[in-house]
């Protein structure tokens, strides 16, 4: 059962893939991050599947049980108030009818989008596209026979498995973008893409948003930055497993510091001004 606030939320998160402002979403992994990150201002709410997995000690690419992602994700849509879309990686599932029963299960937490990727196990053999449009269609005839409008983001991994060169894993990243596209999709995310360039040709090519991951630790670089990305025709943004990868990289640092030193120097500065280290504890626990 599908709930009316489920239907306007999806509504919502719809638009606002249409909106002249780029849908900035900065992904969570448990319910304190995602109540913190609602309270510093964001819209939406999106999960990261590789966070979610790491915050339970499990590696990427489905190792975590679907009941313990229906978990976490279901204590994160009961915390907040904004939309919630979740990463799904290849749909927790071998064959159709399985994705689709376990789909079904994650829009009964109160989801209004998913993230669907089409390769398993980052192999670079990617799901076959006929497969793969098949999952989406048949994903969309499931949200229309519940009444709303699921909003999907097929993920294409060409560039990221791919072992074809530039040109190859572009022309084959708009390829699919368009199939998934007019098999149902809402948007299509593509990475891990950080020129310019590139960039614009995915948006100019492709016939639906388009969803680029901002990843400071792809290319040598810093990737655009949110108006560069706006003024591309970028219409979401999101930072995948990065905020979860740098809380660990900060563990990592105090722990080394205060094991090799002795002294609190990296906590400290992590700390400062304490202030609004006590502001973040509240909005995370909702205090």
């Amino acid at each position: 059962m599908v709930s009316a606030i489920q239907k306007e939320k999806a509504e919502r998160f719809l638009k606002w893939h249409y909106d002249d402002e780029i849908l900035v979403l900065l992904n969570s992994w448990d319910t304190g991050s995602s109540r913190l990150i609602e309270a510093c201002g964001y819209k939406a709410i999106a999960t990261t599947s590789m966070g979610i997995a790491a915050a339970l000690g499990y590696p990427d690419c489905q190792a975590i049980s679907l009941p313990e992602m229906i978990h976490v994700i279901a204590g994160i849509t009961a915390a907040v108030q904004a939309p919630v879309t979740a990463d799904i990686e290849a749909g927790y599932g071998t064959h159709l009818e399985e994705i689709l029963e376990s789909v079904k299960k994650i829009i009964a937490t109160g989801i209004v989008g998913i993230n669907i990727e089409d390769s398993i196990d980052l192999n670079p053999v990617l799901i076959d596209e006929m497969e793969f449009c098949e999952r989406i269609a048949a994903i969309r005839s499931l949200s229309d026979s519940l009444g709303f409008h699921l909003v999907i983001n097929a993920r294409t991994d060409a560039f990221y498995t791919s072992t074809g060169s530039p040109e190859e894993k572009l022309s084959e990243s708009i390829r699919r973008g368009n199939r998934y596209r007019e098999a149902g999709a809402d948007c299509i995310f593509v990475q891990p893409v950080w020129e310019k360039e590139t960039i614009a040709t995915l948006v100019k090519e492709i016939h639906a948003p388009v969803n680029i991951l901002a990843n400071p630790t792809i290319g040598g670089g810093m990737p655009p930055s949110v108006q560069e990305l706006q003024d591309l025709g970028v219409a979401r943004l999101s930072l995948g497993s990065g905020l979860m990868k740098a809380t660990l990289a900060l563990i990592k640092r105090v722990a080394d510091e205060l094991l090799v030193q002795g002294s609190y120097n990296v906590l400290s500065a992590a700390m400062t001004p304490v202030t609004e280290t006590a502001l973040a504890y509240k909005r995370a626990t909702g205090s």
